[in-house]
């Protein structure tokens, strides 16, 4: 299978700035990279290696002992959350409201159901067909929260997993943080979202490959996130049908929508990653107008690699409207 959907803030055998250094580590089920000026390389490098950690403890649904498991365990009753689950869960109850549901954080036991039931370096290419049709999503419009207590409810039967949303509050988290210590430049990006700040030491902006169906395309960023949905890498069949993970909500099964992949360019990464998630999903004609309407940028990719973009990504990626 291919890689991952690179995002560098370069190509793949780019070699970083003068004065920067490089860190990659796995977390979160993908690769992290991290640029940063070599002055801040200790403290910036271990605080962002450090957040990732506890981001993945928190929210990983392969490991039991997360605190996304154990919700998921106890459907049906009150549990009392972190601040930071908290957190993420309004954002991304947020989110599905602001896409009528396209975007769905209630969508784990579909992709259980479509074989998607571990990590995704241990999952078989070919599995055994699917014996139950797949369920349509929607079951995030019945959570329960109870803020003064901090407890959520999920409903019965119903299970967690935000995808990528967690993964670009994480990125944008690194960055806050990292800005906060006084880094002047700095780039986080976890295995589709990237998010920077400043620039490179006498550079207009980050270079930063992007993978097409073919080769690579380099653009520059000078300001705010990119994040891609793709299938470039995490695609299986399930009964000699094609499986991939970006479920389509209105029926649970992975989205048919012609695409191979959609990057789009926003303020944040975790906007950028719902906006990327639900235009691949609506499609090249609704999901382009899905992010003009929002005065976003994207780049979208067909099956047969015809190239589409949107908004300013012909001229500068970045900006649009939070």
């Amino acid at each position: 299978m291919a890689q991952d959907p690179a995002w560098a803030p370069a190509p793949p055998d780019f070699t970083p700035p003068r004065g920067m250094c490089r860190d990659q580590f796995t977390a979160m089920g993908t690769r992290i990279s991290t640029l940063l000026p070599d002055a801040w390389a200790d403290t910036g490098i271990s605080m962002v290696r450090s957040l990732f950690e506890e981001w993945e403890q928190t929210f990983s649904r392969f490991r039991p002992e997360s605190e996304l498991s154990h919700l998921n365990d106890l459907a049906g009753r009150p549990v009392k959350v972190s601040p930071l689950f908290l957190h993420v869960l309004e954002t991304a109850l947020e989110a599905a409201r602001a896409t009528d549901g396209i975007y769905d954080p209630t969508l784990l036991h579909q992709l259980v159901g479509a074989g998607y039931d571990r990590s995704f370096d241990r999952l078989a290419a070919s599995l055994p067909a699917l014996h139950d049709p797949l369920s349509p999503g929607g079951a995030w419009r019945s959570i329960e929260i109870d803020r003064r207590r901090r407890s959520v409810t999920l409903p019965d039967g119903v299970g967690l997993d935000f995808g990528g949303i967690a993964k670009g509050m994480a990125v944008d988290a690194a960055l806050y943080r990292l800005i906060a210590l006084g880094a002047q430049q700095a780039a986080v990006e976890a295995g589709g979202d990237l998010r920077v700040h400043g620039h490179p030491p006498g550079q207009p902006g980050w270079a930063v490959a992007i993978q097409l169906r073919s080769g690579f395309e380099t653009i520059t960023l000078s300001e705010g996130a990119l994040a891609t949905s793709s299938v470039a890498r995490r695609r299986w069949f399930q009964g000699g049908a094609p499986r991939h993970h970006l479920l389509d909500p209105r029926s649970g099964e992975s989205a048919n929508s012609g695409l191979w992949s959609v990057t789009v360019a926003a303020p944040r990464c975790a906007q950028a990653d719902v906006a990327a998630k639900v235009a691949f999903v609506l499609g090249p004609s609704h999901g382009a107008d899905f992010v003009a309407r929002r005065r976003l940028a994207g780049l979208f990719v067909g099956q047969s690699g015809e190239r589409r973009t949107v908004g300013s990504w012909a001229r500068e990626p970045g900006g649009g409207e939070t």
